[in-house]
């Protein structure tokens, strides 16, 4: 099976802004926990630097901790 392609190497993005949380959501899980490389399919360079924006827009309040239990 092929190996899937660093989504941010392909399109050539270098900073990834804490601000685009839209972006940001799609490699949370429904819990609000990161996803990991193997199952995003992102580089090292490019997860350690999705992983600190995660983590400034979640102390600016753009995206949860944790998804609430009770729904």
């Amino acid at each position: 099976m092929a190996r899937k392609k660093c989504e941010f190497c392909r399109d050539g993005i270098d900073v990834i802004d804490y601000k685009d949380y839209e972006r940001l959501r799609k490699f949370l899980t429904a819990r609000g926990k990161i996803i990991g490389r193997r199952s995003t399919g992102l580089c090292a360079y490019h997860q350690r630097k999705l992983a600190r924006a995660i983590k400034r827009a979640r102390i600016m309040g753009l995206l949860p901790f944790v998804e609430s239990y009770y729904l």
